[in-house]
């Protein structure tokens, strides 16, 4: 038997799958055609017992048999609405590189057919989305879950923007020593939570910040007794460290969906007159809540309660005042 007669059962898988889905099926006859197109000598009786034997293996063909037997692949492990969400993710995450996106989107396409393949050319546009330009990241994304799930320390470099943006090492090259417990995405970042050794404390770092960062042999320093990585997220990354209170928004009519948005659905709102309704939500009095706030221009209104409303107005006084200096 020829070298080639013994793949000829992955040719044929390979044909199928890339030529079938649930609109599209291949006849004996194409398949047949296919392989001799490739040197591989097939009739029939050989193909009806190659898919057989795939479909005994565990692949769901489905077989529809009349005059000329034709078959498809049944079920694949993505539907395409799943892959079209896949791709619309990857083209809007800014830390994948455009040039991986373009690789990852063409192993997103293996997936299915050559038939729906181009339909996952997306012309997603996502406003004013910058692409990291940095390659490999990916690697220490995974250099780090790995050290997590082993309960190993990192090290690495980490760096920064000069002025002229140039990227530059901190503290001269220096090798930063890293418990890390949990990853943390925020503002389309990764950032890893864990026991800076050298502060002795809880610390984030940005993960495509990291140069090369390698695992070394060394157990993490154990999570120090009260850690709360939704507690250190509110307070580093939304800045949620202020004083809690329970405040009354009056808001436009047409901001519901924003409130919504941001305190979910079962937020308590009454009507309050024909154009306003007053959200009664619970917040931290911080720099984040105000510049929320401020993002409205009035449509967003504090009637209560007195700390809340005066702390706005001073706010709003000074950013009056630095305008004018």
């Amino acid at each position: 038997m020829p070298k080639e007669n013994k793949n000829r059962i992955l040719h044929v898988f390979d044909y199928i799958w890339k030529n079938t889905d649930s609109e599209h099926y291949v006849t004996v006859a194409d398949i047949i055609a296919h392989l001799e197109s490739i040197g591989i000598t097939a009739n029939r009786k050989t193909v009806a017992a190659d898919i057989t034997q795939l479909t005994e293996y565990g692949f769901q063909i489905e077989a529809e048999r009349n005059i000329q037997n034709r078959y498809r692949f049944e079920q694949r492990r993505f539907e395409l609405s799943e892959l079209k969400m896949l791709v619309d993710a990857v083209q809007a995450s800014r830390f994948i590189s455009a040039a991986k996106s373009k690789k990852l989107i063409e192993k997103l396409a293996s997936l299915t057919s050559v038939h729906q393949s181009g339909e996952l050319k997306r012309n997603l546009y996502v406003d004013k989305r910058i692409k990291m330009t940095r390659e490999g990241v990916q690697y220490s994304i995974d250099t780090v879950y790995r050290a997590i799930n082993q309960k190993k320390k990192i090290q690495f470099q980490y760096y920064y923007y000069t002025p002229a943006r140039k990227r530059e090492l901190k503290h001269d090259g220096k090798f930063y020593t890293f418990s890390p417990y949990d990853m943390y995405w925020n503002d389309d970042s990764y950032y890893v939570i864990g026991y800076y050794e050298d502060r002795s404390a809880i610390y984030k770092f940005r993960v495509d910040r990291m140069c090369e960062p390698k695992i070394i042999d060394e157990k993490i320093t154990p999570k120090p007794k009260g850690y709360n990585i939704s507690k250190f997220s509110k307070q580093v990354f939304a800045m949620f460290d202020g004083k809690e209170y329970t405040v009354e928004l009056e808001c436009e009519n047409e901001l519901m969906n924003t409130i919504i948005d941001r305190f979910g659905e079962n937020v308590k709102t009454k009507f309050s007159d024909e154009k306003h309704f007053i959200a009664t939500v619970d917040i931290s009095a911080s720099p984040t809540f105000y510049g929320w706030l401020f993002i409205f221009a009035g449509r967003i209104r504090v009637l209560s309660p007195t700390e809340v409303i005066d702390e706005y107005r001073n706010l709003a006084e000074k950013v009056v005042l630095s305008t004018r200096l």
